[in-house]
């Protein structure tokens, strides 16, 4: 489980195409993230959220927060 910002997701590796893959939990949209190392999987996750985050700010609005905080 990786966690940033109060938002969760999980990765998983696909040993065909060799790259890490994942998606935040815990919220209704559907924010992925991808990389082929480690530590570009956990920058591409905060980028995913930061974008996230930056979207809804543009616009006034407040994102979902997510529904299972005891996960982190």
């Amino acid at each position: 489980m990786m966690s940033y910002k109060g938002y969760n997701g999980y990765a998983v590796y696909d040993d065909e195409a060799h790259i890490f893959h994942g998606e935040l939990v815990g919220i209704r949209a559907v924010i992925t993230f991808q990389g082929t190392t480690v530590a570009e999987l956990e920058q591409t996750f905060k980028d995913s959220i930061n974008d996230y985050l930056n979207w809804y700010k543009k616009r006034g609005k407040e994102p979902e927060k997510d529904l299972y905080p005891f996960l982190s």
